[in-house]
């Protein structure tokens, strides 16, 4: 046995202690992933695998076995010495445990066939999609592979061996791999092929590999400097709803990757119907497509060749790929008109290898219901009535017109085939009732014969006609459709806001699919999936487990795809940058997979809608730093002037304290109870500043409760005054109490508390000597309570930012910095009474007046204040 292979260029870079994860901080590449391709089984591609895998063991990587599933069990037991180390899990089986390897994380795992399918109920329906999420978590794969493995390939192999392949995987994973190494023997060594049949299998590997090389060749020209040899051109490949579909896009696979050619599929939709398998089948070639890595186009047009060249221009194809069995579609006629009028456009025709069995009136629409051929035996009978009725006061050629607009009213409600039904009723039963001899057959004048075949031919391509506009408008509805619920939902989400804002707009939207049930899932605080919107109610073990996985690797997985296709719902991520920010999940209440149409519309509905949440997502960010810039000012202007009015009392209390433990005996007894009174002074401007952030503080977390009592507003002045007499000492003190006053109904303490605010800031920022005045007053609605200052006043631009708090606006000798709190705590204060705090001109056209407004209550029988109380003041 030979191998042609290469050498092994690259060694695993981790060894066993490197692959740990908990040091190594994470993985930062993703894994590597080598294929040894073989022409078909017993070339020895296990046995080449794992004589790699021994060398490598012995060099240190930390390898493991993830299946082996060759049958040549010699060949195993040759190396099973060399390999004992390695614990193979679940691999004498055949089976791949993804789950326990994920959480393993071995720097190197050995695959054996890589197009095998998973057993049911297995979380992908391959085993290369296993193999692509091991490679994503950073695992280096080295696998085994068949040619006749590929989906491309599919066709020609069955062709070869006259076996059918099963199990298939697509070609772009053999593009991704890191490096292919080809696997060959002599002919006479395998005796389960015959010769020729193993020759023609080792030729298409050779392709393969030949065509691997290729891309190769342009990867490695890129990096060196040089120019990288062009890649001109696409290649279209046009297919219609039959048999040989399939067999077409394998081919346009096949030759787009050997000429390094970009490649599109296109159908041309003219208007005609198609019969439910002629569909099924073009949705098939679609999705084969795009396992491919082709781009799938659907396109409108009456002309099927000049909608191809059209397309093929726009595109700037340089390949068009058909198949050359149809004759409606792709018959000679129109592969000769694709030559006649594709200059400098090279035409491939890939004849059918055998007749393709697609019914002919699935074909050509003839499939309708019972009732639509009801209808054009209905409108049949009706035109022969109506031209009978009129057949005394029209000509023989007009009475034809009647049944022609019956025939044009059938195909625009029901289809061409019904169309043509009612043409020929309606060419009988004009030949029966108008042509002599009436009420038979026999045509009795040749210019006769000659109208009726004439009438006959009109009705057939009139009704053909309005059919194909028919499908035309149709289709332009459904596109219409979707730009219009594209369009609306962009206007929805652009007026939304938020994330809940977004996520309800989205259901809204898709409310409008009676038939489909839609959930929006996100994160919740602890990491965890959770409904935000949609379809309530808690996911189930499957759906939760096919979510988190969609969500971990942001790819579709669910109903109708090969990625945990057990549950109901179908879930797509909706991504950002930076990774998912929600998941959609749509569930058909018939519990049928969605066609390739409507995924196709809900995945262009997933792109606005990513993006409002990415952008929703970014203002909760910045809304979130503008906070977090406000808390920090808050804080600094916290720590700041705390920190300079809670050092100025307990400095003068310090120096108090020295001065009377110092010059104990030396100190008169006068200057002793001045340093004292300084003392108590100090310590109780302490406590208001104390007192002020612990009520900022109850009242920013709601704590501050009112016990609310009958006072008279006298009292709480009285009171006030006689709490800030040192304070207000050297100022002139003004009090004007209106008579008549009621009582407030509030919590005194607190009212009282304001006041004080209020009136040591007009002493603050009052000169020396100055006027302070304070007034009471009502006005049936409310009572007011006014201090007023000959201070600097407060220009109207700061009169709304001096409630803010640490916000002070000191001017003058006697401003100095304060907290900033005082004013604040006071409109707190009033606030939770239902009051509020105005700010207006002083006295004397100087300094400020603060008003605090206190709304009143039904006052309690025969309590009020009379003009003859007079209040208690200092």
């Amino acid at each position: 046995m030979t191998h042609a292979m290469n050498e092994a260029r690259d060694v695993p870079e981790r060894t066993a202690a490197q692959s740990s994860h908990g040091e190594g901080g994470g993985r930062l590449r993703r894994g590597r992933l080598r294929i040894y391709l073989g022409a078909a089984p017993g070339v020895g591609k296990t046995l080449a695998m794992l004589q790699a895998a021994t060398e490598l063991l012995r060099q240190g990587v930390d390898l493991r076995v993830g299946s082996l599933d060759c049958a040549d069990d010699a060949a195993r037991g040759e190396l099973r010495m060399r390999l004992a180390a390695l614990p193979g899990g679940r691999e004498a089986a055949g089976e791949l445990d993804l789950d326990a390897l994920l959480v393993r994380l071995p720097a190197l795992l050995l695959v054996d066939r890589l197009a095998r399918a998973n057993p049911p109920g297995s979380r992908h329906a391959q085993r290369w999609q296993d193999v692509q999420e091991l490679l994503a978590a950073g695992i280096d794969v080295h696998a085994t592979l068949d040619v006749s493995h590929l989906e491309s390939l599919k066709n020609r192999v069955e062709a070869l061996t006259g076996q059918p392949v099963t199990e298939t995987l697509p070609d772009w994973l053999l593009e991704e791999a890191h490096e292919v190494l080809l696997i060959d023997c002599l002919p006479g060594e395998l005796r389960d092929f015959a010769p020729t049949t193993l020759a023609a299998l080792r030729a298409l590997a050779l392709q393969v590999v030949a065509g691997r090389a290729d891309s190769e060749v342009q990867r490695r020209y890129r990096p060196s400097g040089r120019e990288a040899p062009a890649v001109l051109g696409r290649l279209l490949v046009a297919v219609d709803g039959d048999e040989q579909s399939e067999q077409l896009v394998r081919h346009a696979s096949q030759v787009a990757r050997r000429r390094q050619l970009p490649w599109t599929l296109v159908h041309v939709d003219d208007g005609r119907a198609r019969g439910e398998e002629s569909r099924r089948l073009l949705q098939a070639a679609q999705r084969l497509a795009e396992r491919l890595g082709g781009e799938v186009v659907g396109l409108l047009g009456d002309e099927v060749a000049d909608t191809l060249l059209r397309h093929a221009r726009e595109r700037r194809a340089s390949v068009l790929l058909v198949g050359g069995h149809r004759r409606r579609w792709f018959g000679r006629g129109v592969v000769e008109r694709l030559l006649r009028r594709a200059r400098g456009l090279e035409i491939g025709v890939l004849a059918a290898e055998e007749a393709v069995s697609v019914p002919s009136f699935a074909v050509r629409g003839f499939v309708a219901g019972p009732l639509d051929y009801a209808l054009a035996l209905l409108a049949t009978l009706l035109a022969s009535a109506v031209a009978w009725g009129f057949s005394r006061m029209l000509a023989l050629q007009n009475i034809s017109l009647v049944f022609l607009a019956a025939v044009l009213l059938v195909a625009v409600r029901s289809g061409f085939g019904p169309a043509l039904c009612c043409a020929l009723l309606s060419f009988f039963a004009y030949d029966l009732l108008f042509i002599a001899p009436t009420f038979s057959l026999i045509v009795a004048h040749r210019v006769d014969v000659l109208g009726l075949l004439f009438f006959l031919l009109m009705a057939a391509l009139t009704g053909n006609l309005a059919t194909r506009q028919r499908r035309q408008m149709q289709a332009l509805r459904e596109t219409q459709a979707e730009t219009a619920a594209l369009l609306d939902l962009t206007r929805k989400l652009s007026a939304a806001t938020d994330r809940r804002a977004v996520l309800a707009a989205a259901v809204e939207q898709f409310a409008a699919w009676r038939d489909l049930d839609v959930r929006l899932l996100g994160p919740d605080g602890a990491g965890a999936l959770r409904v935000e919107a949609g379809v309530a109610g808690d996911l189930g073990k499957s759906e939760r487990a096919a979510a988190e996985w969609v969500w971990q690797h942001e790819l579709p997985a669910g109903l109708g795809t090969d990625t945990l296709p057990d549950g109901r719902w179908w879930w797509w991520p909706l991504s950002g940058e930076r990774g998912p920010l929600a998941l959609l999940g749509i569930a058909p209440r018939d519990g049928r997979p969605l066609p390739a149409s409507r995924r196709h519309r809900l995945v262009a509905l997933c792109q606005p809608l990513a993006q409002a949440l990415a952008r929703a997502q970014l203002a909760e960010e910045l809304q979130a730093a503008r906070l977090r810039g406000e808390t920090e000012q808050l804080r600094s202007a916290l720590l700041a002037s705390v920190s300079h009015d809670l050092r100025t009392p307990l400095t003068v209390m310090h120096g108090a304290i020295d001065s009377l433990l110092t010059l104990d005996g030396q100190i008169a007894a006068a200057d002793r109870r001045e340093l004292l009174e300084s003392t108590r002074d100090e310590a109780e401007r302490l406590d208001r500043y104390i007192q002020n952030l612990l009520d900022m503080t109850r009242l920013g977390h709601g704590g501050l409760k009112l016990e609310r009592d009958w006072v008279a507003p006298a009292d709480i002045v009285a009171s006030s005054l006689q709490r800030l007499r040192p304070v207000l000492a050297s100022f002139r003190l003004e009090t004007r109490i209106a008579g008549e006053l009621p009582l407030l109904h509030v919590h005194a303490a607190l009212i009282e508390q304001a006041l004080v605010n209020v009136l040591e800031n007009a002493a603050r920022f009052s000169p020396p000597g100055g006027r302070l005045r304070v007034a009471v007053d009502s006005d049936g609605g409310e009572l007011r309570l006014s201090v007023s200052d000959q201070g600097p006043g407060i220009p109207p631009a700061e009169r709304e930012k001096i409630f803010d708090m640490f916000y002070t606006a000191a001017r003058g000798d006697r401003g100095g910095p304060g907290t900033g709190l005082g004013l604040a705590i006071c409109q707190g204060i009033l606030g939770a009474h239902g009051g509020r705090v105005t700010v207006g001109e002083g006295l004397d056209g100087q300094g400020a007046t603060l008003t605090l407004h206190l709304p009143l209550q039904p006052q309690p029988p025969g309590e009020s204040e009379r003009d003859d109380e007079a209040p208690v003041l200092p």
